[in-house]
């Protein structure tokens, strides 16, 4: 009855929804994260007399709790064989709630149980009961402790876990079966490897991978054939016993997951999304409907990333070292260099110093290499709050591009090593020359900045979208495309007084261009007359991350929120076209530098697959979370101070209504007195070689995408004691050392179930 339901509700919906079928104890971290904080069953049946009564508190339960980002809550029986070494327990009494945290749980672990306590006390108690904490195995001293094992008849010790049982990685992909539902039959599709023609629109189909079994229905199937299709489905599932151990997901035509798509041939990984184009002549529809005169839907306002009244420094990267460029000069970059760009600003009380290393398309690899180094020895001899990012030519994000009040990009460069490179090729070699021939492509962000690119000198790099500045020796052409804004008009003459402030121009409208026009292009050709419509802004995912054995695991957070950024952890915020590596204060992240790897090694198996591996990359610390950053969260700016210790006791803290120890953020990450045993990372550009660097802890985060071979052995490491955010008992764990450059060659495990969230 749920899946008929389930059907008719997403007919009525146009179709375009994806049913996910959960199971209770077996939830995904999807469906859990929109109950905040946490699901708790209550044994039997609903019966509305039941309603709002209080008689529970009165009874003294046990709820056993898992779970990092979200909260598995489980009621278990009121025993002392119920308690373990791995999970965090809540006693509820009639006066006193009871957190028993066990020797090797996970911090996260133990600060999402207080969310649990918290709830508990408001909702079950009113606010009117105590709260005590129960360290596993500290009993010295401790009244709570002596009073928690009172309710169990006295201490006895707890069994020693069972050791879980090793998953090996299947050498071979996971079977797929593929079947077509033929009027509630199931019928065998072979085919190796699948592809996305074999789905035909009047059909439904049913894709079987073991752990996941999805369910495509054809767009034009009727409602009754979607009902019997998820009727065979119920039915495959039961009479397998495979209920409580398989996920089912039941998707429409044109509205498949990310998952879905991967095992399939031909099918694009990336979602075209054209739900703002359509939702604005909707809109317009709508409007003309009721009578207004609609003629043209306004463009949406720049947003304003940051206080653009700070000052702007740039630095060339040559031989290794940094030449600071004049004013004058650092407003124009060539695609064969790599510059340092610093802007600093003053925002919500606090200074901020927000780096970018930009590389040139034709920039030489030492060149790359050296402006990260040099990046991060700058950001430790600045006081206030940095934020590092790693530009690539051609995929500037809208903050990097503001900093600027106008920007120029030449073909070409100044430094020595790229100046080596083409020594043997053409003199000319396609570098710009005051005097000789090239064209600008012009564009801009309103009033925030103007540019000016210049692209290869044939008709075909023209786009009706845009304007263009010709460059003929002496004789300067503006080349206005047919599609091209008023407001597009007015950054053209600005960057005209910028490139050629003492010429004149001469005006070209398209369509209209004189023959010394093409001549000058080598030829008419064809070019892009489609217009660019700014597409609707991709859902931020925030993953969560782990190294394991030098191995990068990450796994999505669904439903992120401000409470997510645990300190002991580092995550990633992915907006598609920039990423965001937070880095908490008590993680094992020591450098920027390393915090840069870990989004290139995000990048280089991306969740979605198909992400380049130019896409803008930033570092930010807590402590230092800039207005561009904490606008995708709910931020209260008024609570940045930080306080001492870990997510749990921070937490504990505040649920007791404790002042606050506050501790200030250390800027640089290095932390070289916090585990014996490693050596600190070298501080200048000339020692931070791929060699040098801290390992990063160790425990497995979930069911993997795929794996690559690692091509370095792990080094042996001197034995270290546990840090702040693994458990309360020492473990021994595989490390290995993090590879200071991206091109170290690295295995990298994926782990996601993508989904789309709305900020």
């Amino acid at each position: 009855m749920a899946s008929d339901k389930a059907v008719e509700l997403d007919a009525a919906l146009g179709s375009s929804t994806v049913q996910y079928r959960e199971t209770q104890g077996e939830e995904s971290d999807k469906f859990l994260s929109y109950f905040k904080p946490c699901v708790i069953p209550i044994q039997g049946r609903f019966f509305s007399h039941l309603k709002g009564s209080g008689d529970r508190s009165s009874a003294t339960t046990m709820f056993r709790c898992q779970g990092e980002h979200v909260a598995r809550v489980t009621q278990v029986p009121f025993s002392r064989s119920s308690l373990d070494h791995k999970s965090v327990f809540i006693v509820d009494t009639p006066s006193k709630l009871f957190l028993f945290s066990g020797c090797n749980s996970r911090m996260q672990t133990r600060a999402k149980a207080l969310d649990v306590v918290k709830h508990l006390k408001e909702n079950r108690h009113l606010g009117r009961c105590e709260i005590a904490t129960i360290e596993d195995g500290k009993l010295v001293g401790d009244s709570d402790a002596g009073e928690f094992w009172n309710l169990f008849g006295g201490y006895a010790p707890i069994p020693r876990d069972l050791p879980d049982a090793i998953k090996e990685e299947p050498l071979t992909a996971p079977s797929k079966k593929l079947f077509w539902i033929n009027k509630k039959n199931l019928v065998p599709l072979e085919a190796h490897p699948l592809d996305r023609e074999m789905l035909n629109s009047d059909r439904s189909y049913m894709l079987d991978c073991s752990t996941e079994i999805f369910l495509w229905m054809g767009m034009t199937t009727l409602v009754s054939e979607r009902k019997s299709s998820v009727a065979v489905l119920e039915d495959y599932v039961h009479s397998q016993g495979r209920s409580f151990n398989v996920h089912t997901f039941i998707m429409t035509e044109g509205h498949e997951t990310v998952d879905f798509k991967l095992h399939f041939q031909h099918w694009s990984r990336n979602v075209e999304l054209k739900l703002y184009e359509a939702g604005r002549e909707k809109v317009a529809a709508i409007f003309k409907h009721q009578g207004y005169d609609v003629t043209e839907i306004p463009e949406d306002k720049p947003q304003q990333f940051i206080n653009c009244n700070g000052s702007l420094k740039v630095w060339l990267v040559d031989h290794g070292c940094t030449n600071l460029l004049s004013t004058e000069d650092q407003e124009k970059l060539y695609t064969g260099d790599c510059y340092i760009i610093r802007y600093s600003y003053f925002e919500n009380g606090k200074n901020y110093h927000l780096f970018f290393a930009w590389s040139g398309k034709n920039s030489v690899k030492d060149d790359r290499m050296a402006a990260t180094s040099l990046m991060s020895s700058m950001v430790d001899s600045v006081k206030g709050h940095p934020v590092v990012a790693q530009v690539f030519e051609g995929g500037e994000p809208e903050l990097f591009l503001s900093v600027f009040k106008s920007l120029i990009i030449f073909k070409g460069g100044r430094s020595a090593a790229y100046k080596s490179s083409v020594l043997q090729k053409s003199p000319r070699n396609g570098c710009h020359e005051s005097e000789g021939v090239a064209l600008f492509r012009v564009q801009g962000l309103k009033h925030y900045c103007v540019q000016a690119i210049q692209v290869d000198l044939v008709a075909s790099s023209l786009n009706s979208s845009h304007c263009y500045i010709l460059q003929d020796n002496g004789l300067f052409l503006t080349w206005l495309g047919g599609l091209s804004s008023p407001s597009d008009h007015n950054i053209l003459d600005m960057i005209m007084s910028k490139l050629c402030p003492m010429e004149q121009s001469l005006l070209v409208r398209e369509g209209s261009e004189p023959d010394h026009f093409w001549k000058a292009l080598g030829g008419r050709s064809e070019y892009s007359k489609e217009k660019r419509v700014k597409g609707w802004p991709a859902d931020p995912h925030l993953y969560a991350c782990r190294f394991e054995q030098g191995l990068l695991k990450v796994k999505e957070v669904f439903s992120f929120c401000k409470d997510d950024l645990a300190t002991e952890e580092t995550l990633i915020l992915d907006c598609n076209e920039e990423i965001y590596v937070w880095v908490g204060l008590h993680s094992d992240i020591t450098s920027k530098e390393q915090a840069l790897n870990v989004g290139k090694m995000f990048l280089k198996d991306a969740v979605h697959g198909g992400r380049s591996m130019e896409t803008t990359v930033y570092a930010v610390t807590e402590g230092d979370e800039p207005g561009f950053f904490t606008s995708f969260f709910d931020w209260d700016n008024s609570k940045q101070s930080y306080m001492v210790g870990n997510s749990f006791e921070r937490k504990l803290a505040v649920l007791k209504g404790v002042s606050p120890k506050l501790e200030t953020p250390d800027r640089s990450l290095r932390r070289p007195s916090r585990r014996p045993g490693v050596s600190s990372e070298p501080t200048t550009p000339e020692h931070q070689q791929p060699t040098a660097r801290r390992a990063f802890g160790s425990t497995s985060a979930g069911r993997f995408a795929r794996e690559r071979s690692p091509a370095v052995a792990p080094p042996t490491l001197s034995p270290s004691p546990k840090s702040r955010s693994s458990s309360s008992t020492p473990t021994t764990v595989a490390r290995r050392l993090f590879p200071a450059s991206v091109h170290a060659s690295e295995a990298v495990h994926v782990v996601s179930t993508a989904t789309a969230r709305r900020r």
